[in-house]
């Protein structure tokens, strides 16, 4: 047992260690030139989380998920960059535009808000999403708000309450993990409104959240339930193969509107999910910022930074929907 605690406490501690350099500024600094060593030296890792650089073999790519049965959220990486420059904001929304132009677009787009404005200010980012919105809307497409940080979710909260009532294809990522969220749920939930629940990728506070655990699984389950009792499409957001096993026991997945994992992480569980008949969506992300997201992913399970080393050590190339 000692053994065991000893691992979990060095999984946690190395998780955490990601988690600071996926914020570390120097890290971001070295990472953003085209030509940097980090990123040369990184990229056959990133391979396994990150799709493509670019929109055509994005689509390309996804589309062969959408072959073998899977449905596909899409976000975009963006350009590294400083997001509190409108111009930045421009670039990044013209993308989404672009993306939903595609004949082979997805029917739903993942949109961080601090690449859309939001770091500029709350009008940007509400006329930057509503233009993403309609563009959606216009060819039955959901947009969901991811969620960063806990001093964000406010803000990302009030762009959504501005907008719900023009678009209902406008939906929402809610975190487990914070205190708050129980309370957050009910104000936004109602019939047909997209709900994407995740635990919460972020190492906050004790006294704004939960650390990860039995007592955050069950919460999770709970706010699940709820928000299926309040009829939303709730994307049941998580790669925890016990989690999922006890939703499947409680019957609850048989009342959720699918099971979302995110690209590279655990293609072998969905697909079993995906076998048995279970709608499951690929979150699936594209761009050339990737150093945050991989380092996130990484985060999630540290294990997989082994895995991480031997694709830079071989220089192997995993495929995107690679175990899907």
């Amino acid at each position: 047992m000692s053994q065991e605690v000893s691992q979990r406490a060095l999984f946690e501690a190395a998780a955490e260690g990601l988690r600071r350099l996926a914020a570390d500024p120097r890290a971001r600094a070295a990472f953003a030139p085209a030509g940097s060593a980090l990123r040369d030296v990184l990229a056959p890792a990133a391979r396994r989380y990150v799709v493509a650089s670019e929109l055509t073999s994005f689509l390309e790519r996804t589309e062969e998920l959408r072959a073998k049965g899977y449905r596909v959220a899409a976000a975009y990486a963006g350009p590294a960059g400083e997001r509190d420059d409108p111009a930045y904001a421009e670039e990044f929304v013209g993308e989404y535009l672009a993306l939903l132009a595609r004949p082979s677009a997805p029917d739903r787009l993942g949109l961080d808000l601090s690449g859309a404005g939001l770091d500029v200010s709350h009008e940007l980012a509400v006329v930057n999403t509503g233009r993403i919105a309609a563009a959606a809307a216009a060819r039955g497409s959901d947009v969901v708000l991811t969620m960063n940080r806990f001093p964000t979710v406010d803000a990302v909260l009030a762009v959504h309450r501005e907008l719900a009532g023009r678009y209902e294809n406008l939906g929402i990522t809610l975190q487990a993990q914070l205190h708050r969220t129980a309370e957050d749920a009910a104000a936004v939930a109602r019939p047909r409104l997209p709900v994407r629940l995740v635990k919460g990728a972020f190492r906050e506070a004790p006294e704004v959240a939960l650390d990860r655990g039995p007592a955050l699984d069950d919460r999770y389950l709970e706010l699940a339930d709820r928000l299926v009792d309040r009829g939303v499409r709730l994307s049941l957001a998580t790669q925890d193969p016990e989690v999922l096993a006890a939703a499947e026991s409680s019957g609850l997945l048989d009342r959720v509107s699918e099971i979302e994992m995110l690209h590279g992480v655990q293609p072998l569980l969905l697909r079993r999910y995906r076998d048995s008949g279970r709608p499951c969506r690929v979150h699936a992300t594209y761009g050339t910022d990737w150093w945050p997201h991989l380092l996130r992913r990484l985060a999630e399970h540290p294990p997989m930074v082994l895995c991480a080393l031997a694709d830079i050590g071989t220089d192997r190339d995993c495929a995107a929907g690679a175990g899907y």
